[in-house]
């Protein structure tokens, strides 16, 4: 009888390298996690309380933002002004846009570094992030307001895990809790809870306090975070990520719930949205996004007969 013979040495070892090297960029890019997540919603019924993100449908896809060609990065909705605010970092401005993408102002921010995020926090009221040095700045914007000076503002430094261009990415605001939830885009990738700012009432004395949830960060399958939304009737956490081009629900307790892929032929795409960098989400539970440099996406949930 013919025995088989053995493999060789060297074939093996180059197998046992080329495993080893897909189980690390699988572990990289959280396939892994991301993979179980997938199959457990598969035989698990969605949670009542989701927000069900894999529902929504693309209505708008990149439409391309007239009259803007510096990349924009992050979005608010302002539920008074019924209208988006973002913020653009190369020549640095804060701009209105209407629900259907179209510029209604310009103003320019002086002093503000690289502003990466804008959150609405009450009317008038907003707060704009420094990515490099890891600022708050508390702005207030009025109608014939034409310019912003962060010298003038209120503003705060947390100073954590400082690492060149990685730092403060995404904005939420819970108003009801008074929770400002700050996104750190990864090395390593983290959010945090601000407790005191904005600081509302004077009469108080000024007491900020700063919480982290290591168990929610860490099971959050995604390869960083690019924008936040906080939605007040759920109490849930929206996380965009560019680089896994998804973005995660997280419940109270910092659990995944849903996601919703980016991805071309998902969600109705015809394309990849090419470089997600900021949601937000109406009254009504419509959600928008914008791409850089300048593309705008508006996502709605089918209605239910």
């Amino acid at each position: 009888m013919r025995r088989f013979a053995r493999p060789k040495p060297l074939i093996f070892m180059l197998l046992m390298m080329v495993l080893i090297v897909l189980i690390a960029i699988g572990q990289y890019l959280r396939l892994f996690e991301r993979a179980w997540f997938n199959l457990y919603t598969l035989w698990q019924p969605m949670s009542a309380q989701s927000i069900g993100l894999d529902q929504y449908r693309v209505v708008v896809e990149g439409r391309v933002i007239e009259g803007l060609d510096d990349d924009v990065s992050a979005l608010t909705f302002d539920p008074v002004r019924k209208s988006l605010f973002t913020v653009t970092n190369k020549n640095a401005e804060l701009i209105e846009l209407s629900l259907e993408g179209k510029i209604l102002r310009r103003i320019a921010l002086v002093g503000f570094g690289d502003p990466e995020a804008v959150e609405f926090i009450s009317a008038d009221t907003y707060v704009i992030t420094d990515e490099r040095q890891q600022r708050l700045i508390k702005i207030h914007l009025e109608q014939g307001t034409t310019f912003l000076d962060a010298a003038d503002a209120e503003q705060m430094t947390l100073g954590v895990h400082m690492s060149g261009n990685k730092g403060f990415e995404g904005l939420a605001y819970d108003s009801v809790g008074k929770r400002l939830f700050v996104a750190k885009e990864r090395d390593p990738m983290l959010i945090y809870e601000v407790h005191g700012f904005p600081h509302f009432n004077p009469e108080k004395s000024y007491a900020v306090h700063v919480i982290n949830n290591p168990k929610r960060d860490a099971g959050m399958f995604v390869r960083d975070l690019s924008s936040l939304q906080y939605d007040e009737r759920s109490g849930h956490l929206l996380a965009l990520s560019d680089e896994s081009r998804l973005i995660l629900e997280l419940d109270v307790d910092g659990r995944p719930l849903s996601t919703m892929s980016l991805n071309k032929g998902r969600q109705g795409l015809q394309k990849t949205v090419p470089q997600a960098e900021g949601i937000a989400m109406d009254d009504d539970g419509t959600m928008y996004l914008v791409s850089e440099p300048n593309l705008f996406y508006v996502f709605k949930k089918p209605t239910q007969p």
